[in-house]
């Protein structure tokens, strides 16, 4: 069969029954992704209140911040086994889990060694979460939704990342504009990371309330509950055992790539392997985490009043969401190297743009202050930076993840560029404290000497997968 003849189910064409269901499906798996976008950046509104509680050296802050990724790192790498061999929906409830309890630790630490033991819990349940909940969507999709549904992932991810801030934000205000100041016994900062629990606990509460896979129930020879599923998600008119023989004839014809496959090249990986994680170290090293990890301290620390600098963070993350947006819009329209090349040169301008406004700080803690002309101009270049990395790299990097590796290796390959993606966003998130204390104007200006070299390496090296099947990528 090719890949233009339709399957013979007429799945491909199939309109389910009840679509409003099949999207209740799809948005209760993207809390996975919220969550995701809620836990990364709901930290920025804590850095600074934390480093105060615990009197913490830049380094250590740093560590504080970031060993939610090493986290992360571990439950991307096991969340595939474990959801072939348990289920994709138990593995969506054990992530709830580890979610809330990271959620009630952070919020009443005793220590800073223990507030890094849950951060790194969360970490995991993020990992988890951000390999389940596509694959997932990718699964109970029915075939001519799939791609409209799967954007449902990334858009949780950014709306998470909205609702952190603002949620931040009230926090503060309810703490009169003090982030260690006390709401019920509690302080601001304790709130903002213990607050998560309530979309952790949903996360869980709707695992209960959508089908499992019928991928796996098929895999694990239950036959007769992935006919029902398919039913309710691809509607009546499906040959359901014609799916089912369609499904198994997929999982038969797949290679199981291993980490073997991917080298051969001249320097070790496969030239294609090195293109995916340029294209994922890149993604990081412009420092678009530093904007959602740090912005609130990066704020103050150039003589912002703390209220004013958690608007200013959540104004951005709505930015982030209208860049998204533009992305998904022309990905396909315009192709991806031209969006990922506009970004490129858009990031660069705005970081440039930020390093010369920081040089003009004078001043530091308290007495930190820009001229309100370079503040002005900081910020604006900051929301710009995000705008173009939200319209390129931010959607378009996914993308190409997906589609330049040929079949027989993509599962490696994808899961060697996620682990460089998790550590580029480690060495940053931890690198940032110490090098603002070393020169802000200089770690702007490295963050845009990355975002400029990454358009020679787009020009020669990635090559345009607009319109292209998969099949054409081997």
């Amino acid at each position: 069969m090719t890949s233009t003849e339709a399957p013979k189910s007429g799945a491909r064409e199939a309109v389910p029954d009840h679509l409003g269901h099949v999207i209740f499906i799809t948005a209760a798996a993207a809390m996975g992704g919220f969550l995701f976008g809620y836990d990364s950046s709901v930290i920025n509104g804590a850095t600074v209140a934390i480093k105060d509680r615990f009197d913490l050296s830049a380094d250590v802050l740093g560590w504080v911040t970031a060993i939610a990724l090493l986290g992360c790192a571990v439950g991307a790498a096991t969340a595939g086994r474990l959801a072939d061999r348990i289920g994709r929906i138990r593995v969506m409830q054990i992530a709830a889990v580890l979610f809330t309890v990271s959620a009630v630790g952070s919020a009443l630490p005793f220590a800073v060694w223990d507030l890094m033991m849950w951060r790194t819990i969360g970490g995991i349940g993020i990992g988890m979460a951000s390999v389940i909940g596509p694959a997932y969507i990718a699964e109970v999709a029915p075939p001519a939704y799939r791609g409209r549904l799967a954007s449902f992932q990334q858009a949780a991810i950014v709306i998470g990342i909205a609702v952190s801030q603002l949620v931040n934000w009230g926090i503060l205000n309810m703490a009169d504009s003090d982030q260690r100041g006390e709401i019920g016994g509690l302080e601001a900062w304790q709130w903002m990371l213990g607050v998560m629990v309530v979309p952790a606990v949903l996360y869980g509460l709707l695992s209960f309330a959508i089908p499992e896979s019928p991928r796996f129930l098929i895999s694990a020879g239950r036959h007769t509950e992935a006919k029902k599923v398919l039913t309710e998600v691809e509607g009546v008119g499906v040959d359901v055992d014609m799916r089912v023989t369609e499904i198994e004839e997929g999982m038969r014809s797949e290679h199981k790539s291993t980490f073997k496959d991917l080298l051969g090249g001249k320097f070790g990986f496969l030239p294609i392997v090195w293109i995916g994680i340029g294209l994922s170290v890149f993604q990081q090293l412009v420092g678009i985490n530093v904007i959602f990890y740090y912005s609130n301290q990066l704020w103050q620390s150039i003589g912002q009043d703390p209220s004013s600098s958690f608007l200013y963070s959540f104004e951005t993350s709505i930015v982030n969401i209208i860049g998204t947006v533009i992305a998904m819009i022309f990905v396909d329209r315009i192709g991806r190297k031209p969006l990922a090349i506009i970004g490129s040169a858009g990031m660069a301008v705005a970081l440039f743009t930020c390093a010369w406004a920081f040089s003009y700080k004078t001043g530091s803690g308290d007495t930190a202050s820009l001229p309100y002309g370079q503040g002005l101009t900081a910020i604006i270049a900051a929301n710009a930076f995000v705008l173009f990395f939200a319209l390129s790299w931010g959607v378009v990097v996914w993308v190409l993840l997906g589609e330049i590796f040929p079949g027989r290796i993509r599962a490696a390959a994808l899961g060697v560029a996620a682990a460089a993606q998790w550590l580029a966003n480690f060495a940053i998130t931890k690198t940032f404290p110490s090098m603002s204390d070393w020169s802000l104007s200089g770690s702007y200006i490295i963050y845009g000497a990355f975002a400029a070299l990454s358009i020679p390496f787009v020009l020669k090296f990635v090559k345009e997968t607009k319109g292209k099947s998969l099949e054409e990528m081997g």
